[in-house]
């Protein structure tokens, strides 16, 4: 959520209620009624479960600690903290185990087990460019761009323990909650993979997918805006050549950055590039004219506002957003709403690939099948991909 993203940390509530057509009345009413609590309180204790993990967890000093997490002083960070804990925050930090690193922040994400990892990074390995996103080993690397600040992150599982172990470069800091809340929602860690299979595991299409590979998430999207941009690329082309365009895309529109980690030199290209680059330059990356048009067209509606790509956003009306953009049809608003929108039932119905795996023919008898995998079928989804990819 925005909140956990430290959204009240520089801007108001009316700010935030107005991203969502609400006003700041109602927007304290529906966090109320959900948690129990009032927006300042539940943006409060977020900051307070940041800070007492970068204390426990990093060497960073405390005026970092504070301003990381989203407060806007040290005294403010310290009588939070002394009045909801009983505590001050050195006398924490002097009984935890702190991090050796000096060239990154180390942080640890947990999720519900299992985790299958060495899918979900294959899959963001084989779609990504090189030069933005890449895997090694069970090494997730990747650059990063939120806002005006750059960097880069690695992200690691830790053996027998549930949790990812992140690497995140200094020059994130001032936007760590909202980097924290973006890994999640790309590694789907929030997940819960026993409701999940325990549904999609009853049904004879999927049952024996389920048991063989269980904890398979559905990966998400750092920045929205490349994950649809890559959808659009790869319209109609295979995984492998969609990859060799967006590597081209990086190269031509994505700003170089330097990193520790070889061959990470490009932030991906922002909506704002793309939006006033020649339409021409585009189309030489090799890139049918409607298509390069398309891109374009997704870019200017983002860059300028008018369409916004979040899991916060209503999902039907986002859909409906992306289908009025010409090039943009139910196939690929699906997909980003899979993957950009966080639509646990977001489903591709025109998908040749599942009504492949499943031995169909046609788009009717695939939606029919599917409506037993609700409200699961993007999981489903990731299931049957796996299953051909794999030779099934």
């Amino acid at each position: 959520m925005r909140i956990e993203a430290g959204a009240l940390n520089n801007a108001g509530l009316e700010d935030l209620a107005a991203k969502y057509g609400l006003s700041s009345r109602q927007l304290r009413c529906v966090i109320e009624q959900e948690y129990g609590v009032s927006p300042i309180e539940l943006a409060q204790t977020r900051r307070l479960l940041l800070a007492k993990q970068l204390l426990t967890d990093t060497n960073l000093r405390m005026a970092d600690v504070a301003f990381a997490s989203g407060f806007s002083s040290v005294r403010r960070f310290n009588h939070l903290f002394g009045s909801r804990y009983g505590l001050n925050p050195t006398s924490l930090r002097r009984h935890g185990q702190v991090s050796a690193s000096a060239d990154a922040i180390v942080l640890k994400l947990a999720f519900r087990p299992p985790l299958a990892w060495t899918h979900l990074a294959g899959f963001l390995g084989s779609r990504g460019a090189c030069a933005v996103e890449a895997v090694h080993g069970a090494h997730y690397q990747r650059t990063v761009r939120i806002g005006r600040y750059c960097g880069w992150l690695t992200a690691t599982p830790i053996h027998h323990q549930n949790l990812i172990r992140a690497e995140i470069s200094p020059g994130l800091m001032p936007v760590l909650p909202q980097v924290l809340v973006q890994m999640r929602r790309l590694f789907d860690l929030d997940a819960n993979p026993q409701v999940i299979e325990s549904q999609l595991a009853q049904t004879a299409q999927l049952g024996h997918l389920v048991r063989r590979l269980p904890g398979l998430r559905v990966p998400g999207a750092m920045d929205t805006f490349e994950l649809a941009a890559r959808a659009i690329i790869g319209q109609q082309v295979s995984v492998k050549a969609a990859s060799t365009l967006f590597n081209r895309f990086a190269a031509a529109f994505g700003e170089t950055i330097t990193t520790p980690q070889p061959g990470l030199t490009h932030l991906s290209p922002s909506a704002e590039r793309v939006a006033e680059a020649p339409l021409q330059g585009l189309i030489d990356l090799g890139l049918p004219a409607k298509r390069a048009q398309t891109l374009q067209g997704l870019a200017r509606a983002l860059a300028s506002g008018q369409l916004r790509l979040e899991p916060a956003a209503n999902v039907e009306a986002s859909m409906a957003q992306l289908r009025e953009l010409p090039g943009i049809g139910d196939w690929t608003a699906s997909y980003i709403a899979m993957r950009a929108l966080r639509d646990p039932d977001a489903f591709p119905q025109g998908d040749l690939g599942l009504m492949k795996a499943l031995k169909l023919t046609k788009p009717k008898q695939l939606l029919a099948v599917a409506e037993a995998w609700r409200p699961w079928r993007a999981y489903a989804a990731l299931h049957l991909w796996n299953h051909l990819n794999a030779g099934g």
